[in-house]
């Protein structure tokens, strides 16, 4: 929580497992019943959104940059600019414990590159390339 501006119920990391700076983070979200997007996704067959679990994924890049650029405390925030590739392989449920490996592609100062896959018990469920932006906080 000290490296995500996030908070319930749109912080999607519980645990960092691993991080290694300037090259990958593994991150674990534990996926409950009580996360308020399955009471409409779907009514009676409850499926994480995939644009949540990408999110998710950039969540965990989020502590990734911030780690690795020391950036922890400077109130800067690391903003999605561009998904590609995303693919979607897996349905993840309630009672899944979705692991988030993050790694970067490109490291710059103010724009980074990344690649990402969460997996269920070493299934992949998704996949997705994305490009983010280090940026100072709205005034």
């Amino acid at each position: 929580m000290e490296a995500l501006p996030h908070r319930y119920p749109m912080l999607l990391v519980d645990r960092v497992e691993r991080l290694e700076r300037d090259v990958s983070i593994t991150a674990i979200k534990a996926v409950t019943i009580n996360e308020p997007f399955f009471q409409g996704h779907f009514p009676g067959r409850p499926i994480m959104p995939g644009v949540l679990i990408v999110e998710a994924l950039a969540q965990a890049a989020g502590v990734l940059a911030v780690e690795s650029l020391g950036l922890a405390g400077s109130g800067k925030l690391v903003y999605f600019m561009a998904i590609d590739g995303a693919k979607f392989r897996l349905p993840v449920e309630p009672g899944c414990l979705l692991t988030l490996d993050v790694e970067f592609v490109q490291k710059r100062a103010s724009v980074c590159k990344f690649a990402g896959r969460a997996t269920v018990n070493g299934k992949l469920a998704a996949e997705a390339n994305f490009t983010a932006m280090i940026a100072d906080p709205p005034a």
